[in-house]
């Protein structure tokens, strides 16, 4: 025998569920003088009684629901209106005015960049564009990139490689990434598991932190050091721990780098050659770091984009060459310097597969991929002879020894580079002890662009006694540069 039965939602003849187009239809459908409840009724199978109600009892009034307001006396409720829905009286909602909120500063400031400040050697070359100076601030040649190498590009643009490349490199660049480390360092690397391309070193590097580290995790960091490494570090919420290099040979205490390493350590960057001293560490002073990396269970993040330019018999060893290196290495380089085209933003990052996956996944939400026809271009850029790294070294070993002699004559007091192309020079020979101080007056009166030395430093105070070149430049720049420094002086410093 079958119980009640509730009255099914499409018992006037529709099917839709919704509550509100049932009550619509049930007015349109019920007779006149009709009460509701009644209607409801007739609609149900005969001798049942809805499920969905309470039968109402003299003895028993109706529950209220409790979250009605109660009743006045004498006044209807609230939520019960005289206007019928739908008709042209039914009162509209009234507007609640609203005080739009004037945008803060700190509202819309995010913590972590809370103490960031602007790139002093950007703002240094927008100042000598402002004053008309010589830019021997920011580290990019003033010459004409490689003829061969601007005609690879152009060709791969006319034959049409404008679209998305794989995310993580075009594989003629990937396959000749792989081919250059064989060739200079008997290095095998697989270019589907070890190599991804991304925009420039600094993507690499900052996409290597952010795949690798973790909130509060501590990096090691050299300083002086260059400015973006303390950036990314703080963006990956991680502490940095700085161990000091000491002129005048930019060497480090053994004792202290030990120091710097405890259970937190996550990582230590090198930068080889570095920026901006032009230190080259040694195989004895990096194998030290690749024992303290596997003794704490660190990694070790190379910046190795100036591996090429180096002077006076110095040899750059990638520490992913190490013993027991291999599987915590991480090494980020660039076309930018070697081949004089820092615009175009094509760099890699070397790491093993089970890191790589992590940079990978970073780098796609980062940047998706560097340019397709630069990445054309990069392959056949890394396919070039020798004798183009040779002549290289050469060429910039040469403005080296040019600038140094010009700093000289000028009364500064500079330290000589094994690598790169920045030199650092003491101001505390020509009566200076305030690098910003001096920095804005050889931009604004003299005519000489250089970054303050203690925006390299982590402490106010540190480096204030000296300054950074760079002599990427032309010969009639140096020399020109040399002029105004002489200029102003070469009095001061007889």
């Amino acid at each position: 025998m079958r119980g009640p039965r509730a009255c099914p939602s499409g018992a006037l003849g529709g099917t839709s569920a919704n509550p509100a187009n049932s009550w619509r239809l049930s007015r349109l459908r019920r007779p006149a003088n009709t009460s509701r409840s009644s209607c409801a009724t007739r609609r149900c199978t005969a001798g049942s009684t809805p499920t969905n109600r309470i039968p109402s009892s003299p003895s028993r009034p109706r529950r209220r629901p409790p979250s009605l307001p109660p009743r006045r006396p004498g006044r209807p409720p609230k939520h019960q209106s005289k206007r019928r829905p739908g008709s042209r009286n039914t009162p509209t909602p009234k507007k609640v005015s609203r005080v739009p909120l004037e945008p803060t500063t700190e509202r819309f400031r995010a913590h972590r960049v809370e103490h960031f400040t602007e790139s002093v050697i950007r703002e240094m070359t927008r100042l000598a564009l402002r004053h008309s100076a010589v830019n021997l601030a920011q580290g990019f040649p003033d010459f004409p990139a490689p003829a061969e190498l601007k005609e690879a590009a152009t060709r791969a643009i006319e034959e049409d490689f404008n679209q998305y490349a794989v995310t993580w490199g075009a594989k003629p660049l990937r396959d000749a990434i792989a081919a250059k480390y064989l060739r200079h360092y008997a290095l095998e690397l697989d270019p589907e598991t070890e190599i991804t391309v991304v925009c420039g070193s600094t993507e690499g590097m900052i996409a290597s932190l952010l795949a690798t580290t973790n909130p509060d995790d501590e990096i090691v960091i050299f300083e002086p050091y260059y400015e973006n490494y303390g950036p990314d570090a703080d963006l990956c919420s991680a502490k940095r721990r700085y161990v000091t290099l000491h002129a005048p040979d930019w060497t480090f205490d053994p004792d202290e780098l030990r120091a710097a390493f405890n259970s937190k350590t996550k990582a230590i960057i090198v930068n080889t050659p570095n920026n901006p001293t032009g230190k080259v560490f040694t195989r004895t002073e990096l194998e030290l770091i690749a024992e303290l990396c596997q003794e704490h269970d660190a990694l070790c993040i190379t910046d190795e984009i100036y591996e090429h330019i180096l002077y006076d018999g110095a040899v750059h060893v990638p520490v992913l060459t190490l013993p027991g290196m291999r599987d915590r290495t991480i090494l980020v380089n660039s076309m930018s310097k070697t081949f004089s085209v820092t615009g175009w933003r094509v760099g890699w990052v070397l790491a093993a597969p089970h890191l790589t996956t992590s940079i990978r996944k970073v780098h796609d939400f980062l940047t998706v991929g560097a340019a397709t026809p630069l990445q054309q271009a990069g392959a056949f850029a890394l396919s070039l002879p020798d004798k183009y790294f040779i002549d290289l070294a050469v060429h910039y070993a040469e403005r080296r020894d040019y600038l140094m002699g010009l700093l000289r004559v000028a009364g500064l007091a500079p330290y000589r580079p094994a690598g790169a192309y920045y030199i650092m020079s003491d101001i505390k020979s020509i009566g200076y002890s305030d690098d910003v101080l001096l920095s804005r007056h050889l931009v604004e009166t003299v005519g000489v662009a250089c970054v303050p030395g203690g925006s390299f430093f982590s402490r106010q105070g540190l480096g204030s006694h000296l300054i950074r070149f760079c002599f990427c430049k032309k010969y009639e720049t140096l020399e020109e540069a040399g002029r105004r420094l002489q200029r102003a002086f070469r009095g001061a410093a007889d």
